[in-house]
């Protein structure tokens, strides 16, 4: 019900009275303000009352009894002079309102700024992404046990002190009961510190830094005197605290609550669905390696195959030159005008060998065990074949072919 100036994007408001300004939210989702903030600054050469209107801060209008202590805690921790505040405002949060009471007529400055891209809010969300995703690994790692038991300390000292008296509670429900007030209180304090961190930094900033070290190195040496987990019960609590904190980093890295609680579900759907996608992945693989054909094995022939597979193809295939010879439809006539041993070429047909026993030992001569070609062949040496030309090594070779070919099978010049 109060006249209140507007606040917009980019203002930048100079007054010396006292007044009350109000930024409306935008209703409209903009993904491009995903990682977006916007910051309201007041600043004066003189002190100034900044006080917050809105409904949350009558603490008659609290609903629950957490608002009613936040609220009543903000009213007294909250520096009722300052000659320079900030405030920072949600993108997709409540309406926010606030009075400048200046106690000199001094001029005041309200700037407007928006960041489009805030880094702590990019840092939060990747690191509540990295932190779910990697959390069992995390879990047993022992330099992450120290890294852990210090920032608990450190922001949530009541719950580490409850932690290390663990042994001294006898009983589990007075501990559980206790743990649940501590935590209530550690939450608290960190809202508190949250909302108030610029201001104790620059006004008590070496009481937080001797409270930062002393309780750093204190949350240190008992962790190291507890040592790391051991337990797999204790392992997997401390993966699902972790897995906790993530969403809540998740949560707070982001300016838009639905994006949130979208790539929360995602990030438990994608947990959940890695057993699934394995057992389908392992059956895929059995169906595969069953239906896949199996893949052609190539066997190298020792000599001994070798020479036997030669002798049974070769006989094999005489027989099927005599069966072909054999058929009524072979040119007979033709083939023995053309033949210069038509007698040998009939004992073939009928079945007699293609070489004559002749034929045979001159064979063994020329090429068997003790003959002048393997001679030859053993006693080569190396700088004659240097020195010999190339191409009369190619036409002796041709020729030595030749030869051979004529040896073993002689009719086959006469058939072509």
């Amino acid at each position: 019900g109060r006249n209140c100036s507007l606040l917009q994007e980019m203002d930048v408001i100079e007054k010396q009275d006292e007044n009350c300004y109000c930024y409306v939210q935008n209703r409209t989702i903009h993904l491009q303000y995903l990682w977006s903030t916007l910051q309201v600054k007041v600043n004066s050469r003189e002190k100034f009352r900044f006080e917050p209107i809105s409904e949350k801060s009558n603490c008659r209008n609290s609903e629950t009894v957490f608002e009613f202590a936040a609220c009543a805690v903000q009213i007294l921790w909250k520096p009722e002079t300052c000659t320079e505040t900030s405030m920072n405002i949600k993108q997709y949060g409540e309406d926010v309102c606030f009075k400048i009471q200046p106690f000199k007529t001094v001029p005041y400055t309200v700037r407007v700024k928006r960041e489009m891209l805030d880094g702590k809010l990019l840092f939060f969300f990747v690191a509540g992404i990295f932190l779910f995703h990697f959390a069992n690994s995390l879990s047993r790692s022992t330099k992450f046990f120290y890294f852990s038991g210090i920032i608990l300390g450190v922001l949530a000292l009541l719950v580490f002190v409850l932690l290390t008296l663990k042994r001294f509670i006898p009983r589990h429900s007075t501990f559980w009961i206790l743990m649940s007030g501590c935590w209530m209180a550690s939450l608290y304090f960190i809202y508190c510190f949250k909302e108030n961190m610029q201001w104790l930094w620059s006004e008590h900033r070496n009481y937080l830094l001797g409270y930062f070290l002393a309780v750093g190195i204190t949350s240190f040496a008992i962790c190291y005197q507890h040592g790391p987990l051991t337990t797999e019960l204790s392992i997997t609590l401390f993966t699902w605290t972790l897995q906790l904190t993530a969403f809540v980093l998740i949560y707070c890295g982001v300016t838009i609550p639905q994006v949130a609680y979208a790539v929360i579900a995602v990030s438990l759907c994608s947990k959940g669905l890695c057993y699934p996608l394995g057992a389908a992945c392992h059956i895929a693989s059995k169906m595969k390696t069953h239906f896949k054909s199996k893949k052609l094995v190539f066997k190298y022939l020792t000599e001994e195959e070798y020479r036997e597979q030669g002798e049974t193809e070769t006989v094999r295939a005489l027989e099927e030159l005599r069966s072909f010879c054999r058929n009524p439809d072979f040119p007979s006539w033709i083939a023995v005008s053309k033949l210069q041993s038509p007698h040998r070429f009939a004992d073939f047909v009928l079945g007699f060998p293609h070489v004559s026993p002749a034929e045979t030992k001159a064979h063994e001569e020329e090429y068997g065990i003790g003959s002048s070609f393997l001679e030859e062949q053993l006693f080569e040496t190396g700088a004659w074949s240097e020195q010999a030309d190339p191409a009369n090594s190619i036409h002796e070779d041709e020729n030595e072919d030749e030869m051979h070919k004529q040896i073993l099978f002689p009719y086959a010049t006469e058939l072509l």
